[in-house]
């Protein structure tokens, strides 16, 4: 979404950016579509299709034909309707300044996902060390209260992840998700800088974290002690994030 936002989608420094997300969705639904496999072109008798699992090889034959039938997979596509959210963003301040610049005056309509995802920000976004709003950092030994969900890294099956460093939750009741951190465009080993660049060939490379997402007014019991920052934004809202698992 930032990256949309400021027209530098493949740009490297905003993986560098750490995000903390609070809030939740009036509801879930699935939509269950029928994507078509292998590649799609426009030939002289119109839409052409090409798939490994083509009975004829691997040539273009017609989309739509009496005999041949296109490739396709059915699909389960998880939606998230009306959303309310409240987005944390800590890095480089450059990068700070212009994400806030972009969003204060859009240069387009801004979008969570697809372009269909459209957001609305009800206020503008904030610089909390400009506003006078510092983290007051504090340990947590039994439980953590969490006004609003969130997502909080486990860090489990990582590469040298000593158990110390996983997430001491004691009551694992959680659902859990593997969502992408980070996501790379590469041609060649080498990052693109746009989309003109975008080929067939362009490697796409995601990292993924595992993580929980918790609920309102809702409790986790630790194991041992964690460090907790603690955000008050105004007299109503109070976010807390604990610090080496609350950063994505």
């Amino acid at each position: 979404m930032l990256q949309n936002a400021t027209d530098n989608y493949y740009d490297e420094r905003f993986w560098n950016l750490k995000v903390s997300v609070h809030g939740g969705f009036e509801c879930m639904f699935w939509n269950y579509q029928q994507l078509i496999k292998g590649e799609i072109t426009i030939g002289k008798i119109g839409l052409l299709n090409k798939h490994d699992r083509n009975p004829l090889g691997k040539i273009w034959h017609p989309l739509y034909h009496s005999n041949i039938k296109a490739q396709r997979i059915p699909v389960y596509q998880q939606e998230l309707f009306n959303g309310h959210l409240f987005i944390f963003v800590k890095g480089n301040e450059d990068l700070i300044e212009i994400i806030k610049s972009n969003l204060e005056n859009p240069k387009k309509v801004l979008c969570l996902g697809r372009s269909e995802d459209v957001i609305f920000l009800k206020n503008k976004p904030k610089i909390l060390e400009d506003e006078g709003v510092k983290p007051q950092v504090k340990s947590v030994k039994r439980s953590l209260w969490l006004k609003y969900s969130t997502y909080i890294k486990l860090n489990k099956k990582k590469d040298n992840c000593k158990p110390e460093d996983e997430f001491p939750i004691r009551n694992d009741k959680f659902p859990v998700y593997s969502i992408p951190v980070k996501v790379e465009f590469k041609n060649n080993g080498r990052t693109i800088r746009n989309k003109a660049e975008l080929n067939k060939n362009t490697e796409r490379k995601v990292e993924f974290e595992t993580v929980i997402y918790t609920g309102y007014d809702y409790v986790v019991y630790l194991e041992r002690e964690i460090k907790v920052e603690k955000y008050k934004i105004d007299d109503k809202r109070v976010f807390k994030i604990p610090t080496d698992y609350g950063w994505l």
